[in-house]
């Protein structure tokens, strides 16, 4: 991690877009502001503690556009996601009108708000998909029932992380992650640890084959890879580094997977 004494001040402060990155009802007022511009629309398909859980999907996509799923926020200690979907939208509403897009902006609308992993009953929302019983996950997925998409994008931060790193759970040729880490690196290096969270790691990917049984209970990326998405990439910045890099890093991720899918 690079000194904070070789970095200009200006850059060691989040910019006042960001200082609010838990206030969930101004974030809201950004996406409903955003979406408008981007031809795209938004509704509320649960509820969580009184928070609205938001989905936002394209009205009129054009024919044979690329089906692309993006989301963020199911852990809401990890908010550099949840920023850097709305600032892609802001800055590629031409973008968002050519693809057919379902994004979900933050599934875990009170954990954002509380700084928490968890939801308020302390659950792991991000371990509820394959029994989804009590949570407002089991929403989520009857709402992607039926659905298929080229490309899923699942944005989260570690905070034992030490750059960049990605998992990439289709074995589909060509790999996106290298490529994807690499216009990252512009704002944040790749993780150079061989061993991440358990897992084979190599300069910041992780590719590994998965069945239902790999895991008891299943993350989000599971539900995606099993039934869903042709390739499902989990997007990982270091929440340590600051925010600002943190965001910016998570939106080229997006746009250059976008760039590599079209």
């Amino acid at each position: 991690m690079t000194s904070s004494k070789s970095k200009p001040a200006a850059e060691l402060l989040p910019s006042p877009r960001h200082r609010q990155s838990h206030n969930y009802p101004l974030l809201v007022r950004r996406w409903r502001t955003a979406v408008k511009a981007a031809g795209l629309k938004i509704r509320e398909f649960a509820r969580a503690s009184g928070f609205p859980v938001l989905t936002i999907e394209s009205r009129k996509p054009p024919d044979k556009a690329r089906r692309i799923y993006l989301s963020a926020g199911i852990h809401g200690d990890e908010p550099a996601g949840c920023l850097a979907l709305l600032d892609w939208i802001e800055r590629n509403p031409k973008l968002a009108r050519e693809l057919d897009l379902r994004i979900f902006p933050c599934l875990n609308p009170w954990g954002l708000a509380h700084n928490k992993r968890s939801d308020e009953l302390g659950r792991d929302l991000n371990r509820c998909y394959r029994d989804s019983a009590g949570s407002h996950t089991a929403a989520h997925i009857s709402l992607l029932k039926n659905q298929h998409f080229d490309l899923a994008l699942i944005l989260h931060e570690d905070y034992d992380a030490q750059g960049c790193y990605i998992y990439e759970t289709s074995n589909r040729r060509p790999h996106f992650a290298e490529k994807i880490l690499s216009a990252m690196s512009r704002h944040i290096p790749p993780d150079p640890r061989r061993t991440i969270d358990g897992s084979r790691a190599r300069m910041g990917v992780i590719r590994r084959r998965v069945s239902p049984e790999t895991m008891p209970d299943w993350p989000e990326a599971f539900a995606l890879h099993f039934f869903h998405a042709k390739r499902t990439l989990t997007i990982e910045t270091p929440s340590e580094f600051s925010i600002h890099h943190r965001t910016a890093a998570h939106r080229a991720a997006i746009e250059a997977a976008l760039h590599l899918i079209q």
